[in-house]
C-alpha cells in the first residue's frame, strides 16, 4: 500500500491567494519583454493562504532575482504587493500597477 508523500491541508479561515487575470497579464508582460533583452530565463508561481508569487530567475537553478509578492488582504484592507530581491524589499504598494514600474528603470542585481 502507498502512501502520501505530503498531505496538503487547507484552512478554510486562510483561503489561497491567486493573482488574478489582469495581475497574470500584466506579469506575464513584463516577464516576456524581459525575456526578449535577454534579461530573465524562467519564471515560478506559488499560491499559498495569504499570499501569491511570482518568481522571476536568470537561470533556472538559482534562487529568484526578484520575487514580486501579493499579500492577501482582509475584509477592511485591500491586498498589497511587495518586490523584493533576495531578502530586501525593494518597493512595497496596494497596487501590482504601483511595483511594476520599478523594472523600467532598470534594475540591476548586485551580489
Amino acid at each position: 500500500m502507498s502512501h502520501p508523500k505530503h498531505v496538503h491541508f487547507v484552512d478554510a479561515r486562510r483561503p489561497i491567494t491567486f493573482f488574478d487575470r489582469g495581475e497574470m497579464n500584466r506579469l506575464l508582460s513584463l516577464y516576456s519583454r524581459q525575456v526578449s533583452k535577454g534579461s530573465w530565463r524562467d519564471y515560478a508561481i506559488d499560491c499559498r493562504p495569504g499570499a501569491a508569487e511570482f518568481a522571476i530567475f536568470r537561470h533556472s537553478f538559482e534562487s529568484p532575482l526578484y520575487r514580486i509578492v501579493k499579500i492577501a488582504g482582509t475584509s477592511d484592507r485591500p491586498a498589497r504587493y511587495e518586490l523584493l530581491s533576495g531578502a530586501r524589499r525593494l518597493r512595497h504598494a496596494d497596487t501590482l500597477a504601483a511595483v511594476l514600474p520599478s523594472f523600467d528603470a532598470n534594475l540591476k542585481v548586485v551580489v
